[in-house]
Parts: structure tokens; sequence; C-alpha cells
């Protein structure tokens, strides 16, 4: 805070006409704090007082290097630079005047970033996780730099800061990540062609991790079914990592799958999209998801630690004429037969269900409309009780009337057996 102190007497001084003295304190502020603009902004102001303005158009051609956005800098630079060259203007062409003045301006520049090129050492801009370039740095309460991915994977297994092993938890569940806006600012303007480098493998990743057909992220746990609720803890560290992801780029989507002692994973699963996502300070996470569309696996992948798949989305085969009335016959009677069964549970059983799935959906006004067929057939067999393994032929079928006689069959064997 020292060279604030510094900036603000060298105005204090300034506006008491004291100008060496308000040089001195701009001069202090600029060596504590070298990359701030304001503190070469208060040293320009006081050499124009003193009357040395190629000194201080320097000093503001440095700020515009610094803080290219700075509006006040500009302005001053353009009053000295017109002011420097007028009682030349008798004998000068104006145009060769502000010619002069850009060249000498463009020469103070690239002597700037040329000083500045020689003296930055591009290991300082390495991420000490990664050992790269710093990509998106951001800087933790302790004062440590990383990348935003790293220190994010880091996170992941252990909430400490990964050099000093400074307790990072509020700062975890917050997630409020600082952007170092001054090492962006170097990277970006004295190694630019490294850091192209370093965005275009990004965007490549997060085109490949964007692909809903080939490498989709697959969660190995339970049943899901399309329109129907799914909320998960997440706490394993690769699967905090594939949320992760999967918000990052947009797609908020990844399958779901029994697991399968041969193969690690059901050949058939469902799509989640992720509605919300509730942090907890130890790295734990709610996730609110829903199911969206039916898939095939195609072939079982692997990444970072968590299954990816390639896979072909599941449609029901649509039916007309007779075909049709009898489909839609079948369906209205399964449909009051799921009722029946429905209505007959206790009142804390049903209020259990709807309390986690909702109430069971009406009709769908058109039968073949969705792709995934009526959405209170898949209500249905979420919260029928049936095993994990006797669910799952019903998500590859895709012709509607073979599911709802399935469903028919496991409503009579239920009410077989309420009535033994």
């Amino acid at each position: 805070m020292d060279h604030i102190l510094f900036s603000n007497r060298s105005q204090i001084h300034s506006s008491l006409k004291h100008y060496e003295k308000a040089l001195r304190d701009a001069e202090m502020a600029c060596c504590l704090k070298p990359d701030w603009s304001k503190g070469h902004i208060r040293k320009a102001q006081a050499l124009v007082s003193l009357g040395r303005t190629e000194e201080a158009l320097r000093e503001y051609l440095l700020c515009v290097s610094i803080e290219p956005d700075c509006r006040l800098a500009k302005t001053e630079a353009h009053k000295v630079n017109m002011d420097s060259c007028g009682y030349l203007l008798h004998s000068t062409p104006l145009e060769e005047c502000i010619k002069d003045s850009v060249v000498k301006a463009a020469a103070v520049t690239d002597a700037l970033s040329s000083a500045v090129s020689e003296v930055l050492d591009p290991t300082d801009l390495e991420c000490s996780l990664c050992m790269r370039l710093f990509y998106e740095p951001v800087t933790t309460p302790c004062g440590h730099t990383f990348c935003l991915q790293c220190l994010e994977r880091c996170l992941d297994h252990n909430p400490k800061c990964p050099l000093c092993k400074e307790e990072l938890s509020d700062y975890l569940v917050q997630r409020k990540y600082c952007k170092t806006a001054l090492m962006e600012n170097l990277i970006s303007k004295f190694l630019t062609a490294e850091l192209m480098e370093r965005q275009k493998i990004h965007q490549e990743e997060i085109a490949e991790l964007s692909n809903l057909n080939k490498h989709v992220p697959i969660f190995v746990c339970t049943m899901a079914f399309p329109t129907v609720p799914c909320p998960l803890h997440i706490f394993e560290p690769c699967y905090r990592l594939m949320i992760r992801r999967c918000m990052e780029t947009g797609t908020n989507c990844f399958g779901m799958c029994l697991g399968d002692e041969l193969k690690g994973f059901a050949d058939y699963g469902c799509l989640l999209e992720i509605r919300d996502v509730q942090f907890f300070s130890d790295g734990r996470s709610v996730v609110d998801t829903i199911g969206r569309r039916r898939f095939k696996v195609i072939q079982h992948r692997e990444r970072d630690g968590y299954n990816t798949a390639d896979i072909e989305y599941l449609e029901d085969v649509k039916v007309e004429g007779v075909a049709k009335r009898e489909l839609q016959s079948l369906h209205d009677a399964v449909y009051d037969q799921a009722l029946v069964w429905v209505n007959s549970l206790k009142a804390e059983q049903k209020e259990r269900i709807e309390g986690h799935f909702g109430p069971m959906p009406e009709k769908d006004s058109e039968l073949q409309a969705s792709p995934n067929g009526p959405s209170w057939c898949w209500w249905l067999l979420a919260v029928l009780p049936l095993e994990g393994r006797a669910q799952l032929p019903f998500l590859a079928l895709t012709s509607l009337k073979d599911r709802l006689s399935g469903i028919r069959k496991v409503l009579l064997f239920m009410a077989q057996s309420r009535h033994r």
C-alpha cells in the first residue's frame, strides 16, 4: 500500500505547486510498483508542470503500454504532444511535426517492449502444476498462482493450496476464482505466440468434450430414464472433474449407465442434463439432473479416470393405420392399470415417491410425439419395485407396443402378488 501513499502525497505536492517534491514521490510510487499505471500518470503530471514535456510523454506512453484502455493517459499524451510541437508550427509543417512525434512515441514503445522482453523470463509465467504457460491464471487467497483448470483438479482431491497447504475450503465452496489480470496482460503482450498455441490446445479439448456422440462422459451408478429427475451426490474426484467439464463446455450433459462386471458399464443408458449444482466446502456436491434421451453404447472408453463412450441415440419406431389404433387402445388400458396400482399404495409410500419423482404424469396428447414415448411409462418404471437389471431391457426397446406389454405384465404380477 506504500505506493498509493506516495502517489497521494505527490498529488498533494502538485496542488501546492511543489513540483519537485511531487516528482520525487511519484518516482517512488513507480519504483515500488512499476506496473501501476496511476503512478506513471502522477510522474508525467509532475514532469509537465516542470516543463519536461518529452519525459512526460514517455511516461504517458509507458502508462498506455501497461493499461491500453487508459483514456486519461491517451488524452494527456495527445495534449502534451500538441503543446510540444506548437512552437515549431511557424517554421515546420504540422504534418511533419505530428509525424516526428509519432515516430518518437513508437520508438519509446518499442524500446519499452524490447526491454521488458529481455528481462521477462518465460519460466516465470509457467504453472507449477502443469509446467506449461499459465492459461486462465488465478490466484488463491494465500497468494499462489495456477492455471484455473490445474487448481480445480488439485482441489478435487484435497481442499488445500498445492504449494503451501493452506486450507481453501471456503474458497472452494464459493467458486469465486480471481483471474490474475496482470499475468494475463503480460502473457498476451510478450508471449503472444505461446498463448495462441495454448488457446488452440484448449479449444480443441473443449470441442472434443462438447461432442455428445463421441467420448460422452459416463457416470456408472444407477438406472435413469427420460423425463425423470435423477439427483446425484458427487464425491469421487474423477466425477467432480467430469461434472465440471460438462458445465464448462456448455453441454451440461452426461450419460448414466448401470455397472457391468465384464464391460465396466451396460450397453444402454440415458443422457442426463444438469439443472443445478450445490457445492460443499469439502468439494462434494449435490447435482440435480433430469433424463433426456436414451442411447446405445457403440464403444466403451475411458478418460482421466472416468468412463466415456461413443453412443447412438434411440427413438421409438412410429406406426400408422390399424397398428396405431391398436397401440392407442393398449396404451389407454395400461395407463388405467398403472393408475390403479399407484392409487393402491399406502399414503406414506405415495407421498415418498411423489416427493422424489413428482406425481404421475398425465397422458400425452399425441401418443407418438416424443421419440422416447409417453413420459408416464418412464415415471412408472422408475417407481416400480424392480431391480436395475429388470429395468434395463425397457430402456433398450424401440417399440412402444413392446414396452407397454412389458409394463402390463409387471403390473399383473404385482396385482397377483398382492392378492396371495
